[in-house]
């Protein structure tokens, strides 16, 4: 790579977000909680993310191996982007060609509903009975894992689980 490629590479780029007042209040006081600039606690969090997304990035994980993570930013990928089932699909299944990596869109339904709905749905399918837990998210956890054979290793686990 040559310098010029990679002075453009590190030249950084201006962008505009809209953000509501107590979001906006909210980084304005970590920000001074941490002396930095707001600058650098944006681009802290935008590296944060994508290192916590970078199954994304990876385009030989496909189909089941985006589980573990659509489980666990289950709650904040439906709140702040929502994702409709028919996007979630084309997320799992749009560049997988494998069967056995294949996600069922009943699955993908799983991911997208409120947790009562998921508990009422969990009930209904003979395969999770087996794997019935107290709590919800586990519940999903565990049949989600055990029908598409994914193994459970703590490198998938989020950091309060480790």
């Amino acid at each position: 790579m040559s310098e010029d490629q990679t002075a453009i590479d590190d030249k950084k780029h201006i962008v505009s977000i809209r953000l509501n007042n107590a979001d906006r209040i909210g980084v304005r006081s970590t920000a001074a909680r941490l002396f930095v600039r707001e600058s650098e606690l944006y681009r802290f969090a935008v590296c944060h993310l994508l290192h916590r997304l970078h199954q994304l990035h990876d385009d030989t994980c496909i189909g089941c191996d985006l589980i573990p993570l659509f489980l666990e930013f289950r709650d904040e990928l439906n709140t702040h982007l929502n994702l409709k089932k028919h996007q979630l699909f084309k997320i799992f299944n749009g560049k997988n060609t494998l069967q056995d990596k294949f996600v069922a869109m009943s699955d993908i339904e799983l991911l997208l509903l409120p947790r009562h709905a998921v508990r009422q749905r969990l009930q209904l399918i003979p395969e999770a009975i087996g794997a019935k837990c107290p709590d919800t998210e586990s519940w999903l956890k565990q049949y989600l894992f055990s029908k598409y054979r994914i193994c459970a290793d703590l490198s998938s686990l989020p950091y309060d689980e480790l």
